[in-house]
């Protein structure tokens, strides 16, 4: 079992560990040997004040066993994972906790072909960061300060194969609102949608663009998609599109300010992609969190939808063994197989953007047959991580909900992947089942191991 890494990387709070400065320098010599002789390696990151300082303690791991570190300052996630692989990296990496609060922060590693890691990789480079440790004589390595050159043509190249996916979108006098979640959006939505918009035809309101070093997430971005619903309705806009801090997934508001999220995409998507014959064995790769109406409304169109465990990287590695060429999640994560190696925000804003404007409907009606079952998600904190199947009181509760539910909901449990959590996921017909199920589950496993 891994020790440091999660679904997205190591992650925790900056400064503690694992992201102390011992650690992160570890991390640095460990990448670096495992890599190999004198590797090239590409750094981006995200707007937390905690980022530059973690860069600089990467780098001093990564130089000191012979690796030359190149910077593109802050970018976003599919970014460094589009650059790796584009200009021959040995590696990309990230500082980031994504949609994590300024405090935590994270090191995301892509491989030279743009994609994350597999989970064999991280187990083999944990080893490896476990032995600098023990092997270590300075246990208390201070922050540093980067001296890295940014080379800020990438965040340009990047851009420009952003607006090359769409080269015939036309804005079409809509208003749209983009909230960048004070993040890594903030570098690069300004400039590439007004290119995009560069010959008029539309209107682009930007908000939560201005970060601070603290302010990422806080009450934007793709965790309050009613922030920018809400804003949608003010500005009287035809659409609004949100990110979260790293800009790997997005989520989308339609012009009554109802809130479009990754499971709708996949079905618009889908649905585009079959009709151009371009929707490999008209499959989608979803995960168990995705919604049944999703499903549903799939099977409606003809197309099959399979299920993968949740993360983006596990969705991928589906797509790729069963050859789909569209996967995602309901968090907005989306992959778009021949077009990304992982789930870009951006890009998915994009094309979304295209299928409204190729289709001349409204982002309302081409969503207005997804009919979906009721579902909520309890998050617990939870002060550990014990299996829950060895846990007598959780397994009844959860066992008296699948068997209330049978045929008619879903009972999902899982811890997350990048926070203390245990995450209740109940989906039924009747709301009032769905909801009873839903606190009993999460209040037996908060008695057992609540903080």
């Amino acid at each position: 079992m891994k020790k440091l890494f999660g679904t997205d990387g190591i992650r925790g709070v900056a400064g503690q560990s694992p992201l102390d400065p011992t650690t992160i320098h570890a991390v640095g010599l460990a990448l670096a040997h495992h890599l190999g002789s004198s590797p090239r390696v590409l750094i981006g990151q995200d707007t937390r004040e905690s980022s530059d300082w973690i860069v600089a303690t990467l780098t001093a791991g990564l130089t000191a066993a012979g690796a030359t570190v190149e910077s593109a300052g802050v970018i976003t996630t599919p970014a460094v994972a589009f650059l790796a692989r584009a200009h021959s990296f040995a590696a990309g990496i990230v500082i980031s906790a994504s949609h994590n609060p300024w405090q935590d922060n994270g090191i995301k590693l892509f491989a030279t072909d743009g994609y994350k890691l597999p989970d064999s990789t991280e187990l083999a480079i944990e080893a490896e960061i476990f032995r600098h440790l023990a092997n270590s004589h300075s246990s208390n390595l201070e922050p540093r300060t980067s001296s890295l050159c940014i080379d800020e043509s990438m965040r340009l190249e990047y851009i420009r194969f952003l607006l090359a996916a769409v080269p015939e979108l036309s804005l079409d006098g809509r208003t749209i609102v983009v909230d960048c979640a004070n993040g890594a959006a903030s570098a690069i939505a300004p400039q590439l949608f007004a290119e995009l918009n560069a010959n008029g035809g539309g209107t682009v309101i930007l908000t939560h663009a201005s970060p601070n070093g603290r302010n990422i997430n806080e009450n934007c971005g793709a965790l309050y998609p009613a922030i920018v619903a809400a804003e949608v309705v003010k500005q009287k806009a035809s659409m609004g599109i949100t990110f979260d801090g790293d800009a790997d997934r997005a989520l989308f508001s339609d012009g009554d300010g109802k809130v479009v999220n990754g499971d709708a995409v996949l079905l618009l998507a889908a649905r585009h992609l079959k009709s151009l014959n371009l929707l490999s064995n008209d499959t989608v790769v979803a995960t168990t969190m995705s919604n049944m109406g999703l499903e549903a409304a799939l099977k409606r169109s003809e197309i099959k939808m399979l299920r993968a465990p949740v993360g983006d990287k596990y969705v991928l590695e589906q797509m790729l063994s069963t050859g789909a060429a569209l996967g995602g999640e309901q968090s907005g994560h989306i992959i778009f197989s021949g077009r990304s190696t992982t789930g870009d925000g951006l890009l998915t804003a994009l094309l979304l953007l295209d299928i409204v404007h190729r289709s001349g409907k409204t982002l309302a009606e081409l969503t207005a047959d997804l009919k979906t079952f009721p579902q909520t998600i309890v998050n617990v904190h939870v002060r550990e991580k014990r299996p829950l199947d060895q846990i007598p009181t959780v397994c009844e509760a959860i066992a008296a909900a699948e068997l209330a539910l049978a045929d008619t909901g879903r009972v999902v449990i899982r811890y997350s992947g990048t926070e203390s959590l245990a995450r209740v996921m109940i989906e039924a017909e009747s709301e009032p089942l769905m909801r009873h199920h839903a606190d009993t589950i999460a209040n037996a496993i908060r008695t057992e191991l609540g903080v």
